[in-house]
């Protein structure tokens, strides 16, 4: 299993919203095909065929913030991504 299936199932189990790394959870959108655009802090993430925004920005630890890991998880359901 590689590093980005292990991610995947990290995100989509639910278990761990807290641990997992901002620049892991920023990888795993772009190798999901997303585009990226970096604005200060914040890293905006868009791909055609999703509605949403992900807008993420790191919490001080280098975490992501939990609450938009459970966006980006809904976003993986909703989408079949």
């Amino acid at each position: 299993m590689s590093k980005w299936d292990k991610l995947r199932s990290k995100i989509v189990g639910g278990r761990s919203d807290h641990n997992i790394e901002f620049h892991d959870l920023t990888g795993f959108l772009t190798r999901l095909g997303f585009d990226e655009r970096i604005g200060g802090g914040h890293h905006t993430f868009s791909m055609e065929r999703v509605e949403e925004i992900i807008s993420l920005q790191p919490k001080l630890d280098g975490k992501a913030k939990a609450y938009q890991v459970k966006q980006v998880r809904e976003i993986i359901g909703k989408y079949d991504l």
